[in-house]
C-alpha cells in the first residue's frame, strides 16, 4: 500500500459517537432472547430431546453476539459512559464466563501492534520460520495440529471455561509463595508493599485481578445455582456445547480477520499503524443474519482504523470511505479453510507463509548448497537458449 493515504483522509469522527438508546436496544435484543432460549430449552427437553439442537444453535449464536457487544464495551464505544461500558461489559463477560476487563486490556495491545509481528504474533501465537525450523519433526507436527481450524473447538472450551479459572488459581498460588518469601526477607510488614511488589503473569494490574476474581465468583456461583435448579447433567451439557462452539466461532473469525494470504506482517522497524489497519485486517463479508449475530465485526478494517466506532456505525463508515479501501482484503466464509494454511511468519519477506511453502523453499536451498555447479550450469544453459 502506498503511504499517500493518511488517516486524516478518512471520515471517521462522525461515526465515533455512541448512542445510548441503540446500545441499550442491542443489549436487550441480545440478552433477553438468550435467557428466553434457556427457558425454552428446559421446556423442550421435557417434551423431546430432538427439539434441543435448533435451540442450542440459536443460543450459540446469541452467545457470539454477547461476546461481540462485550468487545465494544471493552473499547468504551457501545455506550457514552465509560462506567456503563465497564458494568455492562462485566455482565456480558459473566454470560460467556470470560473476565471482560483483563480480556479487553490484552485486546487493546493487539490494536496497538496489529501488523507488527515481532511484538504480536496473532491470536494463536504463530511461530516464525526460524522458530519452526528449530523444532523437532514431532514438534513440527504438533504445531501443525495445534493450528488446525478444528482445534478451535477444544481450544474454545479451554479459552472460556477453563483458562479464567486456572489463571485465578495460579495467580493466587503465586501470591502465596510471594507472601512467604516477603515475610522471610522483610521485618517491616506492610500490606500495601506486599501487594504492590507482587507481579503476576496472570494479571497485570490490581483492577484486572478484581475483575478476574469477581467474574469467577459470579460464573462459578451461576454454575452451582443453575445446576441445582436445572439438573447438573442438563445444565452443564447444554452450557458446555454453547460455550464451546460460540468460542470456536469467534476464535475462527478473529483468526481470519488478520491471518490470510498477503496480510501485512512486518517487523517492528518500518512498521506502519495505518497499513496494519488496512492491509493487516480483512473485510469479512457475512450474510445479513451473521452480520447481525457478529455485530458487524466483519468490517474489521474500519474497526482497526478507529476502535471507538461502535458496531452500529461500522457499516455506514465503511460505505462512506469505500473509495479509500481498495487495498483491503475481502474474504468470505468459504475462504476460512484456505487462510488456515498461512501459519508461519517469515521475517525475511515480511509475510505469512504456509508450512508447505517453507519446506519447498528449504529443499531448494539445500539443493542449491549441495549442487552449486549444476545450478550454475543450468542457469548458463537457460541463458544460451
Amino acid at each position: 500500500m502506498k503511504n499517500a493515504i493518511e488517516k486524516s483522509d478518512f471520515v471517521l469522527t462522525p461515526y465515533m459517537k455512541s448512542n445510548d438508546f441503540r446500545a441499550t436496544y442491542q443489549i436487550l435484543n441480545t440478552v433477553v432472547p438468550y435467557l428466553f432460549l434457556w427457558f425454552l430449552a428446559v421446556k423442550a427437553a421435557a417434551i423431546s430431546l430432538w427439539l434441543l439442537p435448533p435451540i442450542v444453535m440459536l443460543m450459540t449464536l446469541f452467545s457470539v453476539r454477547c461476546f461481540s457487544l462485550m468487545h465494544d464495551c471493552g473499547h468504551y464505544s457501545l455506550f457514552n459512559s465509560k462506567k456503563v461500558n465497564r458494568i455492562v461489559g462485566f455482565m456480558l463477560g459473566v454470560i460467556n464466563a470470560i473476565p471482560q476487563y483483563p480480556w479487553s486490556r490484552g485486546h487493546a495491545y493487539h490494536h496497538k501492534t496489529n501488523g507488527d509481528w515481532e511484538r504480536y504474533r496473532g491470536p494463536t501465537g504463530l511461530a516464525s520460520t526460524e522458530e519452526f525450523a528449530q523444532l523437532s519433526p514431532l514438534n513440527q507436527k504438533l504445531y501443525e495440529l495445534r493450528m488446525h481450524p478444528l482445534m478451535s473447538i477444544p481450544g474454545g472450551f479451554f479459552y472460556l471455561a477453563i483458562k479464567p479459572r486456572l489463571s485465578l488459581i495460579l495467580g493466587i498460588h503465586g501470591f502465596i509463595g510471594h507472601l512467604f518469601t516477603y515475610l522471610k526477607e522483610n521485618s517491616d510488614i506492610k500490606l500495601s508493599k506486599i501487594f504492590s511488589s507482587y507481579k503476576s503473569r496472570n494479571w497485570y494490574t490490581t483492577a484486572e485481578f478484581w475483575d478476574l476474581l469477581f467474574n469467577n465468583i459470579c460464573v462459578v456461583s451461576g454454575w452451582i445455582i443453575l445446576s441445582h435448579f436445572l439438573g447438573v447433567g442438563f445444565f452443564l451439557g447444554i452450557y458446555s456445547i454453547v460455550l464451546t462452539f460460540s468460542a470456536a466461532i469467534f476464535l475462527l473469525v478473529f483468526f481470519v480477520q488478520h491471518i490470510f494470504e498477503g496480510t501485512y506482517a512486518h517487523k517492528t522497524a518500518g512498521w506502519n499503524y495505518l497499513v496494519g489497519a488496512l492491509e493487516g485486517s480483512s473485510y469479512l463479508e457475512f450474510p445479513p443474519i451473521l452480520k447481525w449475530f457478529t455485530a458487524d465485526i466483519g468490517y474489521h478494517n474500519i474497526h482497526h482504523l478507529s476502535e471507538r466506532i461502535p458496531n452500529y456505525n461500522l457499516e455506514a463508515c465503511h460505505q462512506e470511505n469505500i473509495h479509500l479501501l481498495s487495498q483491503v482484503k475481502t474474504l468470505r466464509i468459504s475462504d476460512i479453510p484456505g487462510c488456515s494454511k498461512f501459519i508461519l511468519w517469515d521475517s525475511a519477506t515480511n509475510s505469512l507463509i504456509s508450512i508447505e511453502s517453507f519446506r519447498q523453499r528449504d529443499r531448494f536451498k539445500v539443493r542449491t548448497q549441495c549442487h552449486p555447479q549444476s545450478i550454475s550450469l543450468g542457469i548458463e544453459k537457460l541463458q544460451q537458449d
